[in-house]
């Protein structure tokens, strides 16, 4: 059986992958690895650092040691960690985002994204244009910080977090053709729209990330 590492931030995150696994890679075996220091450093320090890096690094390759056919990272704001260690391992290290981000490109040249932790919204846009430019689309983008939603979730007020986040959403559907979720934490915000509120597709990233890190693993097996 092949095994899979789950690199979280948010500890809260395992039971979602655990469940999309069991779902999705029934015949994968996943580990998780939580390490809620990265993104507590991310936030303090405003963005990524040299420790964060090599952190990140470090725990890409020890997933390798442990026989790990895949590494997926499920949080954003150290998906530009992916880019540095992918080179120091001989198994696929896997964006959150990127899934997401490929098939925004397939929907709509406007799109908008919606963060709640800063750290998070930058690395989102950014592959947005990174995406763009390899498929040599054109595309215009939105960026949205939902203020005080974050600070409301890690109080424990999740209402007034997916109130937040509503709110933006709503107003990011005028003038947009999708909208992307730059952390999956927001997508249960997404369930407090009306059928009638949801315009344009509103993405979020763990299904898709595991439906390509599926297609992944049937790669390696054709291989």
């Amino acid at each position: 059986m092949k095994k899979v590492v789950f690199l979280h931030t948010v500890p809260a995150l395992v039971r979602l992958f655990d469940e999309l696994s069991r779902e999705l890679l029934p015949n994968v075996e996943p580990t998780h690895v939580a390490d809620e220091m990265l993104l507590k450093l991310v936030l303090a320090q405003g963005g990524l650092s040299p420790f964060v890096y090599q952190r990140v690094a470090d725990h890409v390759i020890a997933a390798e040691r442990y026989g790990a056919s895949a590494v997926q990272c499920t949080c954003s704001s150290i998906s530009p960690c992916v880019d540095a260690a992918q080179p120091l391992v001989g198994i696929p290290v896997l964006k959150i985002d990127q899934p997401m981000v490929d098939e925004a490109l397939h929907l709509g040249k406007r799109i908008g994204i919606a963060a709640t932790a800063v750290t998070t919204l930058k690395p989102t846009t950014d592959l947005v244009y990174r995406r763009a430019a390899f498929h040599q689309l054109e595309v215009e983008v939105e960026a949205r910080l939902c203020e005080g939603a974050y600070a409301a979730l890690f109080s424990g007020d999740v209402r007034t977090h997916d109130e937040i986040v509503r709110r933006s959403l709503l107003d990011l559907m005028e003038r947009n053709d999708v909208i992307l979720l730059a952390q999956a934490s927001m997508a249960r915000a997404v369930d407090t729209l009306d059928p009638e509120e949801k315009r344009i597709p509103i993405l979020t990233s763990p299904r898709l990330a595991v439906k390509h890190l599926k297609r992944v693993l049937e790669t390696q097996a054709q291989n």
